[in-house]
Protein backbone atom coordinates (compact mmCIF):
# COMPACT_ATOMS: atom_id res chain seq x y z
CA UNK A 1 0.00 0.00 0.00
CA UNK A 2 1.54 3.29 -0.68
CA UNK A 3 2.50 5.80 2.22
CA UNK A 4 0.68 8.27 0.45
CA UNK A 5 -2.45 7.10 0.70
CA UNK A 6 -5.32 7.26 2.85
CA UNK A 7 -6.41 4.65 5.18
CA UNK A 8 -9.76 3.35 6.07
CA UNK A 9 -11.26 1.34 8.13
CA UNK A 10 -13.91 -0.46 7.60
CA UNK A 11 -16.29 -2.95 9.52
CA UNK A 12 -17.71 -6.50 8.07
CA UNK A 13 -20.53 -8.73 9.64
CA UNK A 14 -18.89 -12.07 9.29
CA UNK A 15 -19.79 -15.57 11.68
CA UNK A 16 -17.80 -16.16 14.09
CA UNK A 17 -16.42 -19.64 12.81
CA UNK A 18 -15.82 -18.43 9.21
CA UNK A 19 -13.78 -15.62 10.96
CA UNK A 20 -11.86 -18.35 13.27
CA UNK A 21 -11.57 -20.44 10.11
CA UNK A 22 -10.28 -18.05 8.15
CA UNK A 23 -7.51 -16.22 10.84
CA UNK A 24 -6.00 -19.62 10.41
CA UNK A 25 -5.73 -19.93 7.25
CA UNK A 26 -4.11 -16.87 7.32
CA UNK A 27 -1.73 -17.90 9.82
CA UNK A 28 -0.57 -21.12 8.13
CA UNK A 29 0.20 -18.36 5.22
CA UNK A 30 2.01 -16.45 8.00
CA UNK A 31 0.03 -13.33 7.58
CA UNK A 32 -2.82 -11.89 9.61
CA UNK A 33 -6.25 -12.03 8.64
CA UNK A 34 -6.27 -8.49 7.64
CA UNK A 35 -3.14 -8.86 5.81
CA UNK A 36 -5.06 -11.03 3.70
CA UNK A 37 -8.41 -9.41 3.58
CA UNK A 38 -6.16 -5.99 2.51
CA UNK A 39 -4.57 -8.08 -0.43
CA UNK A 40 -7.64 -9.38 -1.52
CA UNK A 41 -9.10 -6.06 -1.72
CA UNK A 42 -6.26 -4.34 -3.17
CA UNK A 43 -6.07 -7.32 -5.90
CA UNK A 44 -10.07 -7.27 -6.20
CA UNK A 45 -9.46 -3.49 -6.73
CA UNK A 46 -6.54 -4.32 -9.21
CA UNK A 47 -3.93 -2.37 -7.52
CA UNK A 48 -1.78 -5.45 -6.41
CA UNK A 49 1.70 -4.53 -6.54
CA UNK A 50 2.79 -6.84 -9.63
CA UNK A 51 6.06 -7.26 -7.82
CA UNK A 52 4.66 -8.13 -4.71
CA UNK A 53 2.10 -10.34 -7.12
CA UNK A 54 5.43 -12.51 -8.47
CA UNK A 55 7.26 -12.70 -5.51
CA UNK A 56 4.29 -14.68 -3.72
CA UNK A 57 3.95 -16.70 -6.90
CA UNK A 58 7.53 -17.63 -6.94
CA UNK A 59 7.23 -18.72 -3.09
CA UNK A 60 4.13 -20.51 -3.83
CA UNK A 61 6.04 -22.32 -6.32
CA UNK A 62 8.64 -23.07 -4.44
CA UNK A 63 6.94 -24.48 -1.10
CA UNK A 64 4.69 -26.59 -3.59
CA UNK A 65 7.13 -29.29 -3.74
CA UNK A 66 5.86 -30.45 -7.26
CA UNK A 67 8.23 -32.37 -9.23
CA UNK A 68 7.28 -33.02 -13.10
CA UNK A 69 9.85 -36.13 -12.68
CA UNK A 70 11.46 -34.93 -15.94
CA UNK A 71 8.29 -34.87 -18.18
CA UNK A 72 8.01 -33.17 -21.14
CA UNK A 73 4.41 -32.03 -23.07
CA UNK A 74 4.22 -30.56 -26.72
CA UNK A 75 1.69 -28.76 -27.91
CA UNK A 76 0.49 -31.70 -30.48
CA UNK A 77 0.46 -34.47 -27.62
CA UNK A 78 -1.45 -31.60 -25.22
CA UNK A 79 -4.24 -31.32 -28.24
CA UNK A 80 -4.06 -34.83 -29.57
CA UNK A 81 -7.61 -35.93 -29.60
CA UNK A 82 -8.31 -40.06 -29.33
Amino acid sequence: MPLDSAIMNITLPVDEKTAERARKVAQAMGKSLNQVVCEYLEHLAGTADAGETGEELRRLSLQSGGDSRGLRFDREALHERS
